[in-house]
């Protein structure tokens, strides 16, 4: 199984390469310079792996939800290989591909959305699914006030939400009883959704590949901004029923 792929949801970048079992690998903080790192990082990791992208069996990518414009190259990207070499493209959950780097079987991945947003998403391992993965929760855009409820069992969190206190309290207020451990730290990377794709091309074959005309990225939000009355509704009540920080005379006293 020859598969690559790429994941550019977050700020790093993130490309991958499986060849009959043998990994090879590109990992580095882009920042807004995917576009302009990517395609001589990819030209490096073929001629490391000794393959031109024709010799490949699929081609995957990370799908998001995550940056609007970073889910948009990897799927520009894919799209443009995949066209180019006639092959058929595999989509891969973001969250899942974080999902694949804990050994837990229950797996609860929280990404920070900004905008005191979570794309949350749970994940527990199955054999019997082709990803590997069965979904108990589908990636989705999450109010701290209004996570949904985890099916039984002890899970563990992981993602970038972990990093931010107040998305980290929310999370540990709606599943603590259920929490085994947390994972921090851990980000999307192309690896992983590269053996989830050699998965479900193993388990399904030809019929798991997708036209790369018809490849989409996964966005959970189509409100990308918020106006300045909805940061104003979003500000904590004061005491005396406006919104936002208490004065600072009433602050002192």
């Amino acid at each position: 199984m020859r598969i690559f792929a790429l994941e550019t949801s977050t700020e790093r970048l993130s490309l991958a390469l499986i060849r009959d079992g043998t990994p090879f690998e590109r990992d580095v903080q882009a920042g807004q310079q995917h576009s302009d790192l990517a395609l001589p990082l990819i030209r490096a990791l073929f001629d490391e792996a000794g393959m031109a992208i024709r010799d490949l069996d699929a081609i995957a990518f990370g799908q998001g939800p995550g940056s609007f414009t970073g889910v948009r190259i990897a799927c520009g990207l894919a799209q443009g290989m995949a066209f180019g070499a006639g092959l058929g493209l595999l989509p891969v959950p973001t969250q899942m591909t974080i999902a694949e780097q804990c050994e837990a079987e229950r797996v609860l991945v929280a990404l920070d959305a900004r905008m005191g947003e979570i794309y949350l998403a749970a994940y527990v391992r199955d054999g019997l699914e082709a990803t590997g993965w069965r979904t108990q929760i589908a990636p989705m855009l999450a109010r701290p006030s209004t996570l949904p409820a985890l099916e039984p069992g002890t899970w563990t969190l992981t993602g970038s939400a972990t990093a931010v206190p107040a998305l980290r309290d929310a999370l540990a207020v709606a599943y603590g009883p259920q929490l085994a451990a947390v994972e921090a730290g851990r980000m999307p990377r192309a690896l992983p959704a590269a053996h989830i794709a050699g998965r479900t091309l193993n388990h399904s074959g030809p019929a798991a590949l997708v036209n790369p005309r018809d490849a989409a990225p996964l966005y959970v939000r189509d409100h990308v901004a918020l106006t300045t009355a909805e940061r104003e509704a979003r500000k904590p009540m004061r005491k005396d029923g406006a919104r936002g920080a208490e004065p600072a005379s009433k602050a002192a006293a």
